[in-house]
């Protein structure tokens, strides 16, 4: 798991396998426990939520204070920049009318809400590519969630509104979503320049 993530993550310790660094059994265990905690702390879970599950060595695990925003502000701006741009040159006029409409309210910090409707194929996840191309350059925070993990795989940093949003699956008439007011997904999505559902 450790070495199948190694692209994605921002380890030091991956580098460190590659150089012929010798490990024992105990610490690969230690490590792969380390990078499966920061893949749950990026979904708001931990090892602790899972008793069962052994600890994790602390130290391995970067102190980071919110992981929720790290993560939404860890992009390489520069490349989103150059995607921005080249995305922007291949619009055509109707998606662009509907990017200036959305962006115009995002830069003037004036809540709003946007229904953005059209058949399979029409250009609908180019659009929020580019929303949060621009954004994300910027280092703003975008949210984009979707109803299936197919769909979630669409979209930079997509996630399932479920998962996000701590909405539950087996919905009924006392369910609720369950985020906690100063929560580190609270803070989340209050900094949140823009949510594409």
């Amino acid at each position: 798991m450790v070495l199948a993530n190694a692209k994605q993550t921002s380890c030091s310790y991956i580098d460190m396998l590659a150089t012929d660094l010798i490990l024992t059994y105990d610490q690969l265990i230690q490590y792969a426990l380390a990078d499966i905690e920061m893949m749950l702390r990026s979904c708001g879970k931990s090892l602790k939520d899972y008793p069962p599950m052994p600890k994790v060595d602390t130290s391995l695990v970067p102190h980071i204070q919110n992981s929720l925003i790290h993560d939404e502000l860890n992009y390489n701006r520069q490349s989103l920049a150059e995607e921005h741009v080249r995305l922007m040159s291949t619009m055509t006029l109707e998606q662009r009318k509907v990017y200036d409409t959305i962006m115009t309210r995002v830069n003037e910090n004036k809540p709003d809400v946007f229904f953005l409707y059209g058949y399979g194929g029409t250009g609908k996840t180019f659009i929020w590519r580019v929303m949060s191309a621009a954004l994300r350059s910027k280092g703003e925070i975008v949210l984009t969630v979707v109803s299936s993990g197919i769909a979630a795989l669409l979209i930079p940093g997509g996630r399932t509104t479920h998962l996000r949003f701590c909405i539950p699956l087996n919905v009924d008439e006392f369910s609720t979503c369950t985020i906690v007011p100063k929560s580190p997904l609270a803070l989340l999505i209050q900094k949140a320049k823009l949510i594409i559902w």
